[in-house]
């Protein structure tokens, strides 16, 4: 009796622990999507007065409508070119083992072990020879030296479990390569390419150092337009945008998860 005790006490306690710690990460969330329906024009929490004053203004200005629009654009240029270059790279990994195989995936994820500052730096040097500063480009091939890593490690596990005799067989049967992947491994697939497109996605909407060097006023990101704005006060027009960002991610998630089935996508994320 006093077992079954013992393990319903450490349960409960490992729950409140979890649920702490939950509560921790979630409550600066709660705060900036509060401060976003504040009427006061300074940021307070709690709010004085709910409002929609904020959210009006925002699309009423073009400075933070363009920044928005060129997170969006970057992030899906972002997204294409890592998924891309990972899924190609993780399905030449295929068949491979040992050593070389270790060499190839520790060369795949080292930008992610570089300072972005140190990234930034050498990419801006590096853009301008060419003209390339300030534009999307530069942005877009930056933001994909730190998604690509995680959509190629998302892709291999993806493809680890994977039968490939489904692949063989289409061969088998005639399929070119091409089609044989398309209409037999993509569509087993479909929700760990879900996750690696949303993971490079996400990791290029909140990059801010590498954006910082590489945008200019034509270019600037959601996260580097919202540390211009700080610089000056604290806007509410940031946590307005902030709301958005964490809406739209949200709402990704969520659509992810309802169209490849949310235990599948569990399993991948």
């Amino acid at each position: 009796m006093s077992c079954l005790v013992e393990r319903r006490l450490r349960r409960w306690l490992f729950r409140a622990v979890v649920a702490t710690l939950f509560g921790f990460l979630v409550l600066p969330l709660a705060i900036v999507v509060s401060t976003a329906f504040d009427a006061s024009s300074v940021v307070t929490f709690p709010p004085t007065a709910l409002s929609t004053r904020w959210i009006g203004e925002l699309f009423r200005s073009p400075t933070w409508l363009r920044s928005l629009l060129n997170s969006l654009v970057v992030a899906s240029g972002t997204t294409l070119v890592s998924m891309v270059v990972g899924t190609t790279a993780a399905l030449a990994l295929q068949g491979y083992d040992g050593r070389f195989r270790t060499v190839v995936v520790g060369l795949a994820v080292l930008p992610l072990l570089v300072p972005g500052v140190i990234i930034g730096v050498t990419l801006l040097t590096f853009f301008s020879r060419f003209g390339l500063q300030q534009s999307y480009a530069a942005l877009v091939l930056a933001h994909s030296l730190w998604a690509t890593p995680l959509t190629f490690s998302v892709m291999q596990s993806a493809f680890a479990r994977f039968d490939w005799r489904l692949h063989e067989a289409a061969l088998d049967l005639g399929a070119s390569r091409v089609e044989a992947f398309r209409t037999v491994v993509v569509p087993e697939l479909r929700a760990g390419l879900a996750v690696a497109a949303l993971v490079g996605f996400i990791v290029s909407l909140q990059e801010f150092v590498m954006a910082l060097f590489l945008s200019g006023p034509d270019t600037r990101t959601v996260p580097v337009e919202a540390w211009n704005s700080l610089r000056q006060s604290l806007d509410p027009l940031v946590s307005v945008v902030s709301t958005i960002l964490l809406a739209a991610v949200v709402l990704l998630v969520v659509s992810a998860g309802a169209l490849v089935g949310l235990d599948r996508f569990a399993a991948e994320t």
